[in-house]
């Protein structure tokens, strides 16, 4: 925290006191400190005695008997340190309003405690100088110095609060954000535990990965689960483009149908469900489906409906290589032969041989899938018959002819 070199109460300077009342003010801090500590405790619940460890009070005490007694030094005019009169208060203030965010404890309460203990130590302090028929002027510029170093002091502690707030939301972003790309990446389970710990992030059962364009990223995640990481930029390094974010999404095994409405219009591609452990096997799926299958526009694209072209797309060399083997009786054709042939033989094996189920399919009459089916056996003979010699053609045919 930087201190403003010219720190001190507003309208501060030394204020015309006995000697004697500046004396007897000084020895009574440390009843105005247990005094004040006592009021805190009472009434703000965050700072009650049930809440703070007996070191922890008597840590306070000792922090508001030193600001008591800075002030004191200040308002006597005879602070003998060349630095910023208030620099030792403001610093402990900040780095108490720092401790306090720590410790999950909120500004609010914080807050609350100063004004508790403002106006405890001022009706102590006050009660003194009256005794003492200390003027009614200076006792009312006592006040005004009073309040104002409270003022000080609260602001130092809510800006170190919120700092501590904005460095620990800025390194846990980044914990998470190394926590996704890890995912992907594969790491280990237990490398992957640990860094789930350190980022506090409440492992879930399963993830499911979704990658969309990065513009679409932000507006995505507000209609997901909150425990929803986010990876963008250079993804994994395993194909994804430059302008592609993934989103790594916990449990959706009984909403899938949600999340498919959420990413609706954001050209979506939704990979397979997984164990958090192992979510780089969704993130492959769909980078797999990104290669096979056309991208989708606005419905978005379920991985879990296309297995069958994933499948036979996995190896495309030992795909080609299946279904030249295959469909060989059909090379000696003529190309527009071979494909009519060849679509009829597809549209029998997935309709199990229902004549008017293929004809219907292809839109020909029945009579010409029995002529065609006629050819047919001519040219692969038992193939259609034997168990294995089927399974190929089936395999090799399962998708549409190109």
């Amino acid at each position: 925290m930087m201190i403003d070199p010219d720190s001190a109460p507003a309208g501060s300077g030394p204020l015309d006191l006995d000697p004697q009342v500046l004396e007897a003010l000084r020895e009574g801090l440390p009843a105005v400190a247990e005094h004040t500590v006592a009021a805190v405790t009472a009434e703000v619940p965050e700072y009650s005695r049930s809440a703070l460890s007996t070191d922890m009070a008597s840590n306070i005490e000792g922090a508001v008997l030193m600001a008591l007694a800075t002030f004191l030094r200040v308002a006597e005019g005879r602070d003998t340190d060349p630095g910023p009169p208030l620099a030792p208060a403001l610093e402990a203030a900040y780095a108490l309003g720092r401790g306090e965010a720590r410790t999950g404890r909120t500004m609010d309460g914080l807050l609350a405690a100063y004004r508790v203990g403002a106006r405890v130590a001022w009706r102590d302090l006050a009660a003194g100088m009256v005794q003492r028929d200390v003027p009614a002027a200076t006792v009312a510029r006592f006040a005004e110095l009073v309040f104002s170093y409270i003022d000080e002091l609260s602001a130092a502690s809510a800006a170190g609060h919120r700092d501590e707030l904005a460095t620990t939301g800025r390194v846990r972003e980044q914990y998470l954000e190394r926590l996704g790309q890890a995912l992907l990446d594969g790491e280990s389970a237990d490398e992957l535990a640990v860094r789930a710990e350190r980022a506090d992030w409440p492992a879930p059962n399963t993830l499911t990965v979704v990658v969309l364009p990065a513009a679409h990223l932000r507006s995505a995640i507000l209609q997901l689960d909150p425990r929803t990481l986010v990876v963008a930029g250079d993804i994994a390094g395993i194909g994804a483009p430059e302008d592609t974010g993934v989103l790594l999404v916990p449990d959706v095994h009984r909403s899938r149908a949600a999340l498919l409405s959420a990413l609706e219009g954001r050209s979506a591609v939704i990979g397979p469900i997984r164990p958090w452990t192992k979510a780089v096997a969704s993130y492959r799926r769909v980078l797999r489906a990104m290669e096979l299958l056309p991208m989708p526009t606005t419905e978005p694209l379920d991985t879990d409906e296309h297995l069958v072209t994933l499948v036979l797309g996995a190896d495309g060399d030992a795909l080609g290589d299946l279904r030249a083997r295959a469909l060989q009786p059909l090379a000696s054709l003529r190309p527009a032969a071979a494909r009519r042939l060849e679509e009829t033989l597809r549209s029998w094996l997935l309709h199990q041989g229902r004549r008017d189920d293929v004809a219907a399919d292809l839109h020909v009459h029945p009579q010409t899938v029995r002529y065609r089916m006629t050819q047919l056996r001519e040219l692969f003979g038992e193939r259609l018959t034997d168990a294995r010699g089927v399974l190929e053609l089936v395999v090799a045919l399962a998708l549409p002819v190109p």
